[in-house]
């Protein structure tokens, strides 16, 4: 099961990838009425989420800019930004040696046990491959907002 996780968590990252590749970065910052958050939140709050996400069963340094929690936690939005954002350049950057790293991921890890169990919302996760799962769910959440997002700014011929 470790082997289908890692693959599809590459396969969704992948897309992703070539997903922000193709948008052109002043279509990060415009956000439509029908929207909390633009492009380049939904993009950073995935690079964030997914390195907070793999901190509750792996051992590493993030390579995160410090102020990604500031940007882009749960609950952030970019009405609220006092410090610059980073550029598309850097989240691409930053979701392509993410992806590298899924790659680094021992299959053991996925069976081990997260103590205390992680709650949220009405989710709790007791083992790493139940979280390393729901950021992958979490993450395909957010690039179909992307992909929403990119619609209505196609619509509006923004």
């Amino acid at each position: 099961m470790s082997n289908a996780l890692i693959s599809t968590a590459k396969s969704v990252r992948q897309m992703v990838i070539h997903q922000v590749q193709s948008i052109p970065e002043e279509l990060f910052d415009v956000q439509p009425d029908q929207f909390n958050n633009t492009v380049r939140w939904n993009i950073g709050h995935i690079a964030f989420t997914h390195e907070y996400f793999l901190s509750l069963g792996l051992t590493f340094d993030s390579n995160l800019s410090e102020n990604y929690a500031q940007l882009f936690k749960p609950g952030t939005k970019p009405s609220d930004w006092v410090e610059i954002a980073p550029t598309k350049e850097e989240l691409i950057q930053n979701l392509s040696r993410q992806l590298s790293d899924i790659s680094d991921i021992h299959p053991s890890t996925f069976d081990k046990q997260i103590d205390p169990p992680v709650e949220m919302g009405p989710f709790r996760f007791e083992t790493f491959a139940e979280v390393f799962n729901f950021a992958i769910v979490h993450e395909t959440m957010h690039f179909a907002t992307i992909s929403s997002l990119l619609k209505v700014l196609q619509y509006q011929k923004v």
